[in-house]
């Protein structure tokens, strides 16, 4: 019986290292291709998709929202948006990069995951929205499912920030501060 109890506890510690992220600070995000959709573009009123890439995240501060294709993760970093909202980046040497992953969403929600993603390039136009069908961020970075990542690169695509999860209100403020601190 103990070594059941021995054997379960170590694959349950075993699978946790298996699923934690990957990505690190003072280096680049790992590499990722989004194919299928990819990142959305907008010609007029029409919203487009063209291969997106993780070699393409150079040249401005970042923030990088990560998240699952879900309402609820979603809104695990709505005070973060928020945040970024109210300091009013310049567009000239910031952008937001949401990715969502589509193959996360609950099941028969892949349609409004696909409209609510249109929705918001015609609504924040400056940001960078990634639509990945199939996970391929997710997967090459090892993102938890049903979470959101944040992740906060310099010009070069260095990470100096990341976390997995709901930021506290603290970590906002940090997120932010660095922002500026980058900016400068």
């Amino acid at each position: 019986m103990r070594c059941i109890k021995t054997l379960a506890l170590a694959t349950a510690l075993i699978s946790g290292f298996a699923s934690a992220h990957i990505i690190s600070n003072g280096q680049t995000v790992p590499s990722a291709t989004v194919e299928k959709y990819g990142e959305l573009t907008l010609n007029g009123d029409s919203v487009g998709y063209q291969t997106w890439n993780s070699s393409n995240l150079t040249g401005k501060v970042r923030i990088i929202q990560a998240i699952a294709g879900r309402s609820s993760s979603k809104e695990m970093n709505a005070p973060l948006v928020e945040a970024i909202k109210a300091a009013d980046f310049s567009n000239d040497t910031y952008q937001t990069t949401t990715i969502i992953n589509q193959d996360d969403a609950i099941w028969g929600t892949g349609g409004f995951v696909k409209s609510s993603a249109e929705d918001s390039k015609k609504e924040f136009s400056w940001s960078s929205i990634v639509l990945d069908e199939s996970g391929a961020v997710a997967k090459a970075w090892r993102l938890q499912e049903e979470s959101s990542a944040i992740v906060v690169i310099d010009p070069q695509g260095v990470v100096r920030f990341v976390k997995e999860g709901a930021l506290t209100d603290t970590e906002v403020t940090q997120v932010i501060d660095l922002v500026n601190k980058l900016m400068q």
